[in-house]
């Protein structure tokens, strides 16, 4: 039931705020690569990638943020300098620059040109203990790649929601050791014939709820389960577009809603 896996970096705070204008590196939370048969088997949860050697910060000044606000509907048609972002390398091969973050359209556009790249927002006013997280997500690149949904992010740990563009799917708790490396356990996966394969739009949703999670994908509670393990009581809320080894990968959020359960 339970998979670990492990990276060395050098930084010691796993979140880094820094604005859109000037993105930079951070801490490691990459999402299972899934495979890409028509009759995939169980996720495999690869080894957990390199971050560079000497992960560099590309940040001159801290981000003004604003008040924000704590329920809301962000639709990327104005400032967001209220979500902090970090990168991670998951291989030699991968190039941070390769990476065009930006807003266009009132949409959140990932434009991925380079492999095994994860990227992740955070939205930072506020922590959450029971909340909703509810994404509008449209796929124009390849087939093989990840959308992340994550709760409760803190010191003490996160879950994190992976959806695959092909048709998979997995929960894992998520945590960082005082030495700096990263464990994982998966809690849950499988699949869906719900999630829209292809370029196509999907909504996905999940709830943490003391210690129910649940996923619901494109309006059909998909996996709802109950973590007496790790519960984790409160933290940060975010998203997330990851690269595997097919470019190009592109996709657009058009808007993340945060709610009361």
């Amino acid at each position: 039931m339970k998979s670990q896996y492990r990276t060395l970096f050098a930084f010691v705070a796993l979140l880094v705020v820094v604005s859109l204008a000037c993105i930079g590196g951070g801490s490691t939370t990459p999402p299972t690569e899934p495979p890409v048969n028509e009759e995939p088997p169980a996720v495999e949860v690869p080894e957990q990638p390199q971050a560079t050697e000497e992960p560099v910060v590309v940040a001159t000044e801290p981000p003004v943020q604003s008040s924000g606000q704590e329920f809301f509907t962000e639709e990327f048609d104005g400032d967001i300098s209220n979500w902090s972002i970090f990168k991670v390398s998951g291989s030699d091969e991968t190039n941070e620059e390769g990476l065009v973050l930006e807003t266009d359209s009132s949409r959140l556009v990932f434009d991925v040109g380079t492999k095994y790249l994860y990227t992740y927002l955070f939205y930072e006013p506020f922590e959450y203990s029971d909340v909703s997280v509810e994404v509008n997500v449209e796929n124009r690149g390849t087939n093989n790649n990840n959308i992340s949904l994550v709760c409760r992010y803190s010191d003490e740990g996160w879950y994190e929601f992976n959806i695959a563009n092909n048709g998979l799917y997995n929960i894992l708790y998520g945590a960082i050791a005082p030495d700096g490396d990263i464990t994982y356990s998966r809690l849950a996966d499988g699949g869906s014939n719900k999630i829209k394969s292809g370029k196509d739009i999907n909504e996905y949703k999940i709830i943490c709820k003391g210690r129910k999670l649940s996923l619901f994908i494109n309006g059909y509670e998909t996996r709802v389960l109950e973590d007496n393990n790790y519960v984790l009581r409160d933290g940060k809320v975010g998203i997330s577009v990851s690269s595997f080894k097919d470019l190009p990968v592109k996709v657009e959020y058009d808007w993340v809603t945060i709610s009361e359960p």
